[in-house]
């Protein structure tokens, strides 16, 4: 690369994160190609460059170059290779455009070989040679500043739940149902996303089971995942622990978002290096939880049509909460319809990874999924439930340019309908 001091800083990264997991995903690999059939991007077409090891290798030949005795000084016997400005782009390209993170192919390889931790690590090197999408750093910054100035937005955004309050009870014919904000002392913290829809339906469940609880000021995505910025998705995450740690909550609970949940359930402890004083987890989990218990009044009759369900990557392959979803579906849906693979074996939407911000990967996203809307058309099913904004999106735009015919929605709006049909309340959830 023409810069030294982009190269120096692009090593800097390399090396700060060569801990042995990543040493053994770039030493082990046996190149057998057996991850080519479970990555959906090499199902959908069938070439070298989307096999993952190949993807892998091109960072494996850099790494060679710099740390192998033979590497260094027999290059072309072990092939590898110099760094260089046009091998960096693609690497870069390749690392945000053709992988979405979604670690199926860790789980079919027979090595454990974590190809996506080759993914991240190079996104990370991006990242500090400013060659990543801007959109994805305006978001991370975004959050960032969010959380260092909080007092700027929070008399406006009390002022949005106020008006959603009334929209709860109007919804709900309950005139004692409330959104609480900065709670202190409340036993969860609900950390929703941007816009009513993951405010609303949960605040229904919510106020359904009498749950002391309150809502974040804060938003639960973490787009410094997607840039591999470990710093910056600190920052982020820190916005929410030190708000919990504020209210003295018992928990804190996710919104529907696979990589949000992730950051903050597994990936958070690690990065602060400490145990939180709360339990952080899904709110698919808790809603399961509500179920098993027998605390949800709820007729499955409010969603009679065909329903088949997506799992997230960062929620079932990553956390294991695969069987939490099925218990909400059989509760609330009269027709449930599994996709073939499911579970921790599902196929990824093509919208993981901060893929689904990026306009303009949005030919290569919907090639991507072709796999999963292949799944969904064999279904028949008519609604596509899934418990990950990106994910619901991703679903969104396929069910259009693939012409599935199928509305997509979350789980617990199906669970906030089946609560407001058997209450026989005159607004539906739509």
């Amino acid at each position: 690369m023409a810069n030294n001091g982009v190269v120096n800083k692009v090593f800097e990264v390399l090396e700060k994160q060569l801990n042995q997991p990543l040493k053994t995903a770039l030493e082990v690999c046996a190149r057998c190609g057996i991850c080519a059939e479970s990555c959906h991007y090499y199902v959908s077409e069938p070439k070298l460059e989307h096999v993952p090891a190949y993807r892998a290798e091109q960072l494996r030949k850099i790494y060679r170059r710099k740390y192998n005795f033979l590497g260094k000084h027999f290059p072309s016997i072990v092939n590898a290779e110099e760094l260089d400005e046009g091998k960096f782009d693609k690497l870069v390209e390749m690392a945000f455009s053709e992988c979405t993170l979604c670690r199926r192919c860790t789980f079919n390889c027979p090595l454990g070989v974590d190809t996506p931790l080759v993914m991240r690590t190079i996104r990370a090197m991006a990242t500090a040679a400013g060659k990543v999408p801007e959109i994805l750093v305006m978001l991370a910054d975004s959050a960032i500043a969010k959380g260092e100035n909080p007092e700027i937005f929070k008399e406006m955004f009390i002022q949005q739940i106020s008006e959603l309050e009334k929209e709860l009870k109007e919804l709900t014919g309950n005139p004692q149902a409330t959104i609480p904000v900065e709670k202190e002392g409340a036993r969860v913290l609900y950390v929703g996303l941007a816009g009513a829809h993951t405010i609303i339906p949960p605040a229904v469940i919510f106020n359904e089971v009498g749950e002391d609880w309150t809502l974040s000021i804060y938003e639960a995505a973490n787009y410094g995942v997607f840039l591999g910025d470990v710093e910056r998705a600190r920052k982020i995450a820190k916005r929410i622990i030190d708000e919990a740690k504020k209210l003295k909550v018992q928990e804190v609970v996710i919104a529907e978002c696979g990589h949000a949940c992730a950051a903050l359930v597994w990936d958070a402890p690690n990065w602060f290096g400490e145990t939180f004083p709360f339990r952080i987890r899904s709110i698919v989990e808790l809603v399961a939880e509500y179920i098993q218990k027998g605390k949800l009044n709820l007729d499955p009759e409010a969603n009679p049509e065909p329903v088949t369900y997506h799992d997230s990557c960062n929620l079932a392959r990553t956390g294991g909460i695969f069987k939490e979803p099925r218990v909400i579906l059989e509760a609330v849906v009269k027709d449930f319809r599994e996709m073939n693979p499911n579970g921790i074996e599902n196929y990824c939407c093509g919208g993981g990874g901060g893929l689904v911000a990026l306009p303009e990967y949005y030919e290569k996203r919907m090639k991507a999924g072709k796999p999963k809307a292949e799944q969904i058309r064999k279904t028949g099913a008519k609604i596509v439930a899934a418990a990950c904004e990106n994910c619901k999106l991703q679903l969104g735009d396929l069910n259009n340019y693939y012409n599935l015919g199928v509305e997509v929605k979350g789980l617990v709006d199906l669970v906030a309908n089946a609560i407001l049909y058997k209450k026989k309340a005159k607004v539906i959830l739509s």
